[in-house]
């Protein structure tokens, strides 16, 4: 009985200094306990021995009787990589004494397995001499993790350790494989539409799931709203009307071998049976036609059922270069920032901005292949489209015809700031004009900051300028929005600033088609979650516009019309925030933490 207790008290103390030297950075336990190996007791009497006070004691005198003593250990290699770590040793069928414990092997406090097991080579230090020399103890990481560290796994299920917090630890192994749609080494966080660029500190809205090596992912809103254009009836061109803006959008990416990335991307909006073939009521908006040529003026048009079908490969060169190319039908080219519906200083708002065919309406092209180059936080890429842009007939696949060109540089300088300036070349983009072929220029800053307090607060904004040459067009156009989210609470602003033509606000039989309208607007809003269930958002918004038409327009408007809407809004929650961005990249694999 003495030498049993004597062995329980001696695991004891060994245990307890294994435990000691990893809480600071070892996760608790689980409580599944681990098997105690206990040796069969001697029939010869020994004394029991006294613990020693301090951790390196001097090896007792004490000898098992008739026994002979243990092999000495083999010697573990401090630099020796994991796969070098010597096998556990199986307890010899001798008697044993309560000291010696040469075969016994001590498992780390954060093992689950009910057997114990040796940890790698590289991760224990040199067995010293204390009586305990079969003991395999877990070396002491304090002074080089400072930070308990984050643990991603890579595309192949291998641990990498990073610097991160511990809170994202679990969050990185949750997401572990998530990378840009086209490069494994940026933040799935710069994702814009298209091939754009949003700042890496944006957060994402959207659902996510792992199947097997694809990622796959959904993002969108619906939006159930009452829009009243020129509330006051100050001018004769307002209307009313509630509607259902709307878009869904579904992704899927997954590694290709060492270096590859394959996306694949599918965007539909049901707006043709939601809001009729008219589109809903904006003031002074124009482009596109419907009913068989007509003009469509003070309304937004609706898009297409299908606003993407793209694939797009990437092949990584290193770290810091990358190839791609993507092809769509239809799809985006490389003019503008991120369109308005993806843009998250936009997200709270369901209007198009009226500079949209100034800067961002190439969005649906049927038929674009573009090229693409990044190096570090620079990219170039050029693109091959069809210039026209979509018919009226929302649910068919016009001809792709490969007539028009653009080509964008993208910068990214900080995580907080993504810059572009782009130019295409139209041919034909209006049926109504077939002869007009168009240039158009855009330059924008995009910048996105997570504030304190949760994932849920952050301040985004834009700054878009867009300009249309070529022919008898000569217009400008500029956007600033803004977006202050406060968890469940938000409050936006837009500001606009557009030039039109006669032709385009359907008044050419009133003015000469060289006249140029200048056109303001500035709306405000805010908006309130409501519920929050299965990780989707239902959230109540009101906003407001004040425009300032130019003078010869006032008769037409009024001096100073105002519109408002009310709407509620579905969509997915929450998915990255992008606060304390920090990348990494585990074996081929690339991990985005926040």
């Amino acid at each position: 009985m003495k030498r049993i207790f004597s062995l329980l008290i001696a695991l004891s103390l060994g245990f307890g200094a294994a435990k000691a030297q990893h809480e600071h950075h070892t996760p608790p336990p689980a409580k599944k306990e681990t098997k105690k190996v206990v040796a069969p007791a001697p029939k010869k009497k020994t004394v029991a021995p006294t613990p020693a006070a301090k951790p390196k004691a001097k090896p007792s005198k004490l000898q098992p009787i008739k026994d002979k003593p243990a092999p000495p250990p083999a010697k573990v290699n401090q630099k020796s990589k994991p796969s070098a770590a010597p096998k556990t040793q199986t307890a010899p069928k001798t008697k044993t004494t309560a000291q010696d414990h040469s075969q016994h092997v001590m498992p780390a406090d954060s093992v689950t397995h009910q057997e114990p097991k040796i940890m790698p080579a590289d991760s224990v230090k040199k067995v010293q001499p204390s009586g305990h020399e079969g003991h395999v103890m877990p070396q002491d990481t304090a002074k080089k993790h400072q930070h308990h560290p984050g643990m991603n796994m890579n595309h192949d299920g291998a641990m990498a350790d990073t610097t991160a917090p511990h809170s994202a630890m679990n969050h990185s192994m949750e997401m572990g494989g998530m990378s840009h749609a086209f490069s494994r080494n940026l933040p799935m966080n710069r994702n814009g539409s298209g091939s754009s660029w949003h700042p890496d500190a944006t957060p994402m809205y959207g659902y996510m799931k792992h199947a097997g090596p694809w990622m796959l992912m959904f993002h969108g809103q619906l939006w159930l709203r009452y829009n009243r254009q020129d509330i006051f009836d100050k001018g004769s061109r307002g209307a009313s009307q509630l509607d259902a803006p709307n878009w869904f959008m579904g992704m899927a990416q997954r590694e290709v071998g060492k270096r590859g990335l394959l996306r694949l991307s599918v965007m539909m909006s049901l707006d043709d049976l939601t809001m009729g073939d008219r589109g809903y009521p904006l003031l002074f908006q124009s482009g596109e036609t419907y009913g068989g040529g007509k003009r469509l003026v003070d309304r937004q048009h609706p898009h297409d059922l299908f606003s993407e079908i793209s694939i797009g490969y990437t092949h990584m060169v290193n770290e810091d270069v990358d190839v791609y190319g993507f092809v769509g039908y239809p799809a985006e080219p490389v003019i503008g920032p991120p369109v308005f519906m993806h843009r998250i200083s936009a997200f709270n708002n369901p209007e198009s901005p009226l500079g949209h065919h100034w800067q961002d309406a190439t969005h649906i092209t049927f038929g674009v292949a573009t090229l693409g180059f990044r190096y570090k936080d620079f990219k170039i890429e050029g693109s091959n489209f069809i210039g026209r842009e979509p018919d009226e007939n929302r649910y068919d696949f016009d001809n792709p015809r490969f007539d028009s060109y653009a080509a964008r540089l993208s910068y990214n300088p900080t995580e907080n700031w993504a810059l572009q300036v782009s130019r295409g070349w139209l041919k034909s983009p209006e049926p109504l004009e077939p002869d007009e072929n168009v240039v158009r220029t855009t330059a924008s800053a995009l910048y996105s900051r997570a504030l304190a307090g949760g994932e849920g607060r952050f301040f985004t904004s834009a700054l878009i300028w867009g300009y249309n040459g070529g022919g008898h067009h000569q217009e400008h156009s500029a956007i600033a929005e803004a977006n202050l989210q406060m968890n469940k609470t938000a409050v936006y602003s837009r500001y606009e600033y557009v030039q039109k033509t006669p032709g385009e606000l359907d008044l050419s039989d009133q003015f000469d088609h060289h006249e140029i309208f200048d056109v303001h607007a500035i709306t405000l809003g805010t908006s309130q979650r409501v519920a929050n269930f299965a990780n989707t958002y239902l959230t109540l918004g009101v906003q407001a516009t004040v425009f300032a038409p130019d003078k010869l327009l006032k008769p037409l408007y009024g001096k100073t019309p105002v519109s408002g809407e009310i709407y509620l809004r579905l969509n997915p929650g929450l998915m990255m925030s992008g606060g304390n961005s920090k990348k990494t990249t585990a074996g081929n694999g690339m991990q985005y933490q926040h």
